[in-house]
């Protein structure tokens, strides 16, 4: 007895019509970049300088400053604010954003979800910190330099209250979100490190 039906012949194959597969039904590697794990070191160590470099005043220069005069208080920081403002702080304290969000992008396109979500928690919480540096210490760092030579100041004990009350909270505020930031860097790049084996 004979049939209308055709076979299919064997060398035929249907064309993949399903994104991410192969012909033949082999998952396609998500996209990597070998610049990821450059990447996530460099975020990790500028994110580490930064947290290391607010923890340095909460425990050594503010306590300091806090034991000198008025005179002696507003000066220095007045000093410190100025050079502070150099093109090596400047690349640490951009570097860590930039290089921090762009790894979390990269660990996305890449597919390790788990490294991206600590490295996204990490560009959060920097942000967090620009936020408060922009919202609150750069704001009082111009206020006490407008203030002017301390020697014509004549409530020297104001200004510098107005501005320790504000500033020495922020900056342990800034202290604890870029430790966070270095926390959840370090297990991003434990879980990349991971991945690549």
């Amino acid at each position: 007895m004979r049939t209308n039906q055709t076979a299919t012949p064997a060398s035929y194959t249907a064309p993949q019509s399903f994104s991410g597969l192969a012909p033949g039904g082999a998952a396609v590697p998500a996209t990597r970049s070998k610049a990821t794990g450059p990447l996530l070191v460099g975020a990790t160590v500028a994110m580490g300088l930064m947290a290391g470099l607010f923890f340095a005043f909460d425990v050594s220069v503010m306590p300091g400053l806090a034991a000198s005069d008025d005179k002696t208080y507003v000066t220095a920081m007045q000093h410190i604010n100025k050079s502070i403002e150099n093109g090596m702080f400047g690349l640490v304290f951009v570097g860590a954003f930039v290089a921090t969000g762009v790894a979390a992008w990269l660990l996305h396109k890449a597919g390790r979800r788990q490294a991206a979500l600590w490295a996204a928690l990490a560009t959060a919480l920097y942000v967090v910190a620009l936020m408060v540096t922009m919202g609150v210490n750069i704001p009082l760092n111009n206020q006490l330099a407008a203030a002017g030579d301390p020697s014509q100041i004549q409530d020297l004990a104001s200004v510098r209250a107005h501005f320790a009350d504000s500033w020495v909270p922020a900056n342990m505020l800034r202290t604890a979100l870029c430790t966070g930031g270095l926390l959840a860097l370090t297990r991003s790049l434990v879980l990349h490190g991971r991945s690549e084996r």
